[in-house]
């Protein structure tokens, strides 16, 4: 009974969708934010109740496939169903979408208060909570690509909200261009491991492509290709697509420019949810990938090493104060994905793998924590340049201790949860790959550091302000709740509810490990505190010491240079403009002479069409004459043979 609820949970936010988009412009005030939160609400109790079920009134173990129905049959052995895939990451998953996605709801109704686009801007949140929901409950693996493009599409809607701005739409379509590159690579990836497999069905999928009995069987075939096989080809290519959604190095040129949307927008769909939807996508088909494509996750492990750092050394130097949470955002992902990939060669132990998931669950917490936040900020300060703010500790103090628990526990420093879901992650790296581990540690004091130079750039560095910002209760009451899950969701037995096989896992922690990264973030606070609690000139003088590499850490490692060149010199110059020439002059040029024959045909016999009963007359006694004259002369012709 319990579980059959589950379809309450997309067809809450679809309605709302629907009935906000056709009629949020005729409600008045905040009914359409009261409507789109009532909904949330209840999604997430609905959310919450099946968790409660799933866990605690059961095993916590099983799989469950409900309103399973055929879509699409291409033959007898491959067809497309849509249903509901209820399992521990599936409902993690549910749970963590429905309540984040609840808190952005309740704060926007005061944060877009008296926005033109009210209605529509709540119509947007229920769509991409439908679509992100659709997505982490997909039991095909095209259900799950079909949901993927409605998230990219809901994405756009709300990245470009603030249409009327051309750097929000240049943003809007910035993310939705480089993710469609990626989204081929997925689809690409999905057809081949179709074809490999013989199935779309996830848990068929898993048991046909991670089964040992099948392999030997020799039921699955593996084709090669360059020493390569087929299967590890499509995997990779579904990494891609991931990698893209979750602003992996090299396409994370995307989510920095999508702070472009409102604040809570970044919360939802930037911090929480959709970026870590490539996350979801690995950890969904892990058994094939730790089985048949460890070189893959090889792959991943240092995609998300390399994405960590860099992305690290970019926010050092950022000083728009959602551009640094994005950047923050990108490196906590990688942290997730490099935990997934050093599974592989743990040497049989899984805790990478639980680590990553329960980072994940953390991360939304503390992250949409330091968004909802940073947006109480720029409401107070009317701007995002953290040169704006300063000495606002006293007049939000709210906020002020919000943003500082959640930057603690982002840091991971002891209790919070940050540190328990990042030391689960270090210690699996630990044991897995020094060299990664080692650079995941130099990652996490590099957190820390620009952590707290936000920090103290805006509610120190100047004297404090006495008058004090107004926190409305809509904006403190997510505060709340949210700094409450950063405290205490790092003390949930994460391994008694997900892990990648049957076997519950211990996340622990050795304490002479834990030494090593904590007191590195320790060194980086005091660092932080030194040059930034008040003004000084030690940040001045380290730029000047470093002035070429400072320079391109705050270009971003010019990358964004580096893709305007490859598209508008090379593509668009060599590639684009060749093709159009041929199209212009070859394709067009012969459709135009094909026209042009036939007009100057129809001009040379048109006279032939007079409307004169004479001449038609004489056209037609002429072709007789003609007709019997070949006749004649063929008859005579026999006659003399």
């Amino acid at each position: 009974m319990a579980m059959n609820l589950s379809i309450l949970v997309l067809i809450l936010p679809f309605l709302t969708f629907v009935g906000l988009a056709f009629f949020g412009k005729r409600l008045s005030g905040i009914t359409a934010g009261i409507i789109g939160s009532i909904s949330t609400g209840i999604i997430s109790l609905i959310a919450a109740f099946i968790a409660f079920n799933y866990w605690v009134m059961s095993d916590g173990k099983s799989t469950m496939i409900l309103f399973n129905f055929p879509w699409l049959t291409f033959n007898e052995h491959l067809a497309i169903n849509m249903g509901l895939l209820l399992d521990s990451l599936s409902i993690m998953m549910v749970a963590v979408v429905t309540f984040v996605s609840f808190m952005v709801h309740l704060y926007s109704i005061e944060y877009l208060k008296g926005e033109e686009r009210y209605g529509s801007y709540f119509a947007y949140l229920s769509l991409f909570t439908f679509s992100m929901l659709g997505l982490v409950l997909s039991v095909n693996i095209f259900q799950i690509y079909v949901f993927w493009e409605l998230v990219g599409v809901s994405s756009f809607l709300l990245i470009g909200f603030y249409y009327q701005r051309p750097s929000a739409v240049a943003a809007a379509k910035k993310a939705f261009i480089v993710t469609r590159f990626a989204d081929l690579g997925f689809l690409v990836g999905i057809l081949i491991l179709s074809f490999e497999a013989k199935t779309l069905d996830i848990p068929m999928l898993i048991e046909r492509l991670s089964s040992p009995d099948t392999l030997t069987s020799g039921n699955i075939k593996m084709h090669m290709v360059g020493g390569l096989s087929v299967i590890s080809i499509a995997m990779f290519l579904i990494f891609i697509g991931g990698a893209g959604k979750s602003a992996m190095f090299p396409l994370h040129i995307w989510l920095p420019d999508a702070m472009e949307g409102p604040t809570p927008v970044s919360a939802l769909i930037h911090a929480a949810t959709m970026v870590v939807a490539g996350v979801y996508l690995v950890a969904r088909l892990f058994p094939v990938y730790f089985v048949l494509t460890p070189e893959v996750l090889h792959i991943i492990s240092w995609v998300g090493i390399i994405s960590a750092l860099l992305a690290a050394l970019i926010a050092c130097t950022q000083t728009d104060i959602k551009r640094v949470l994005a950047y923050s955002t990108i490196s906590q992902i990688g942290y997730m994905m490099f935990s997934l990939g050093i599974t592989a060669y743990s040497h049989g132990e899984t805790l990478g793998y639980t680590a990553s998931l329960f980072h994940l669950f953390t991360h939304a917490f503390f992250k949409a924590l330091l968004f909802l936040a940073a947006g109480v900020i720029i409401h107070a300060v009317h701007s995002n340049e953290v040169a704006q703010m300063g000495g606002l500790r006293k007049s939000l103090p709210t906020t002020h201790i919000a943003f500082l628990l959640a930057t603690l526990a982002i840091s991971g420093i002891p209790p919070l949860s940050g540190f328990f879901s990042k030391e689960a992650i270090l210690t699996a790296t630990h044991h897995a790959n020094p060299v990664i581990f080692w650079l995941a540690v130099i990652g996490s004091s590099l957190t820390t550091f620009y952590m707290f130079r936000l920090y103290y750039l805006i509610f120190w560095n100047k004297p404090a302000e006495h008058h004090r910002h107004h926190e409305h209760a809509l904006f403190s009451i997510p505060l709340i709740i949210l700094t409450l899950g950063t405290l205490l969701n790092g003390f949930i037995p994460f391994g008694q509810f997900i892990s990648v096989g049957l076997e519950k896992v211990q996340i622990s922690f050795e304490l002479g490990m834990a030494a090593v990264p904590v007191g590195g973030s320790l060194l980086a606070i005091l660092l932080a505190t030194l040059w930034y609690a008040k003004s000084t000139s030690y940040p001045d003088k380290f730029v000047s010491l470093l002035k070429n590499f400072y320079r391109w850490t705050y270009r971003k490692f010019y990358f964004d240079e580096l893709y305007q060149f490859v598209t508008h010199k090379i593509i668009f110059n060599l590639i684009g403009r060749p093709i159009a020439w041929f199209d212009r002059n070859i394709v067009d040029g012969t459709m135009n002479a094909m026209a042009w024959g036939s007009m100057y045909f129809s001009q040379a016999i048109k006279r032939i069409q007079s409307g004169n009963v004479q001449s038609y007359t004489m056209y037609f006694l002429g072709g007789v004459i003609i007709l019997l004259s070949i006749l004649l002369y063929a008859y005579g012709y026999n006659l003399i043979n």
